[in-house]
């Protein structure tokens, strides 16, 4: 598979092609702002794009912006977008509008490895990856005295945070230490409070989590 990375830190940017072609990508491009990742993209239309959110010439939003006009126009390649920063409004603005094959990572992450290079292969096999500190703050913000979390209880809530980063119902079982059967009953109790449908994707269960977590 082939990826295509955008960082405007040139040993960032360096250490992210060294960490996916030990993770069995061909990094087609390695660029430093938007307009030249749409560009190589346009080109290459690789599996991956990684990008950087802040880059030039605002540091604001661009590779966020770049990479939804990724998804827009191919939707089948897999995007990760990377933050130095907590920012849940910019994974809510990449996951709800793209089912699958997305992520939202601080960079911190990159450190862990192999972590990091399972996180990839998620998100190229179509699934969704989410920062756990955005995760929790979200939930947090969710949970607020305006909220209307309070229905669940603090397991319900670990649950609920672990659906959110996507994480399958066997994974959330051994993080937490109970039971697979206890993990789908938590979520059965999760859905029913929340109103959430159930289905057996689980990018579209983070999409549903996301979507309540926001309202």
């Amino acid at each position: 598979m082939r990826a295509v990375i955008a960082d405007d830190h040139a040993l960032l940017r360096e250490g992210l092609v060294a960490v996916l072609t030990s993770a069995g990508f061909e990094v087609a491009g390695a660029v430093s702002n938007a307009e030249d990742l749409l560009d190589r993209v346009a080109v290459e239309q690789p599996e991956l794009v990684v990008t950087d959110i802040r880059m030039p010439p605002s540091y604001t939003d661009e590779g966020l912006v770049a990479a939804l006009q990724i998804k827009k126009d191919l939707p089948d390649t897999a995007v990760l977008v990377l933050s130095q920063f907590v920012q849940w409004r910019y994974a809510v603005d990449l996951i709800e509008q793209h089912a699958g094959g997305s992520g939202y990572l601080l960079k911190q992450r990159i450190g862990d490895i192999a972590t990091f290079r399972c996180d990839v292969h998620r998100i190229c096999a179509g699934g969704t990856v989410l920062d756990p500190e955005v995760v929790t703050s979200m939930v947090a913000r969710a949970d607020s005295p305006a909220g209307t979390l309070d229905p669940l209880t603090a397991r319900q809530k670990e649950v609920l945070s672990l659906m959110a980063t996507g994480r399958s119902n066997s994974s959330i079982a051994h993080l937490l230490s109970i039971s697979e059967k206890a993990v789908v009953q938590h979520a059965s109790h999760i859905y029913d409070v929340l109103g959430l449908p159930v289905s057996p994707e689980d990018h579209r269960r983070v999409l549903a989590v996301l979507q309540y977590l926001n309202r």
